[in-house]
């Protein structure tokens, strides 16, 4: 795996934050059966990840810019470098006791990601990733997916959910996918789906509606492990614009292709 300054730092940050929750997440299948439920629990859980990332990564670079979910944006000294959190991405898995979700960490310097940590802490997965290091699972160098053929894969979405999204929009894309595809997934959290693309478990996924701490961190894996990373305008403002598609090359560009014809 990476062993550079900057990944060390992110990865001892992420842990230290993955053990708390890890915790917390055996309380939340406690709460599933009680009658108050774990929603303010899981507030609680959300927060407290988040201060523990910002005081170690404070600590270590105490200059350094945050944008993170709960605090919003807190400039430092030095604005080129800006870490992106997101202290629980899959917040709705967490509340109830469905184990897939992650903290998303990434370096975004002068706007681009440049280094991406994503950890599940329940799995004991932890994904990194720095430009031109390469991407890991664990110890293990990623590879997206070589499939090529739309039929032979199997394509993660996101899904909008009530009060969010164009769900007139997604229907028609949906039509136009799930007859080309293997299969169609979708998992609750955009890091995992990120990060499940650059380790070849999907072949590609496209979402809408996202904010720069769901996906900057993934945008490096997948990157890194050899995959193309495009807003759905086929452009590089998957921050800005908030939708993202990826995969490798020939897969992308026809999922594309659908997602344009609907």
């Amino acid at each position: 795996m990476i062993r550079t300054p900057l990944i060390t730092v992110m990865v001892q940050a992420v842990r230290k934050a993955g053990r708390a929750l890890a915790r917390d997440f055996g309380e939340v299948e406690q709460l599933q059966v009680s009658m108050k439920g774990p929603g303010d629990f899981v507030s609680a859980a959300d927060r407290k990840s988040e201060e523990t990332l910002h005081a170690e990564l404070l600590r270590v670079r105490p200059t350094y810019s945050f944008l993170m979910e709960e605090s919003g944006a807190v400039e430092g000294a030095d604005t080129s470098n800006v870490w992106v959190v997101d202290p629980l991405d899959g917040t709705t898995n967490f509340l109830h006791g469905i184990p897939i979700f992650s903290i998303s960490l990434a370096l975004v310097r002068n706007g681009v990601p440049v280094a991406g940590v994503i950890f599940n802490p329940v799995m004991d997965e932890l994904y990194v990733a720095e430009a031109g290091q390469g991407a890991y699972l664990n110890d293990r160098r990623l590879r997206v997916a070589g499939r090529k053929k739309l039929a032979d894969s199997v394509v993660c979405c996101g899904l909008p959910h009530m009060g969010r999204g164009d769900h007139a929009k997604f229907n028609r894309e949906l039509e136009k996918v799930q007859g080309q595809v293997s299969g169609l997934r979708r998992t609750g959290s955009a890091a995992i789906d990120l990060a499940w693309v650059a380790s070849g478990r999907f072949d590609a996924f496209w979402e809408r509606d996202l904010s720069a701490w769901d996906m900057a961190a993934g945008i490096v894996l997948v990157r890194e492990a050899g995959g193309i990373v495009t807003d759905l305008s086929d452009g590089d403002k998957m921050l800005d614009k908030g939708s993202v598609i990826a995969g490798n090359e020939i897969i992308r560009s026809d999922l594309m292709r659908l997602l344009k014809s609907a």
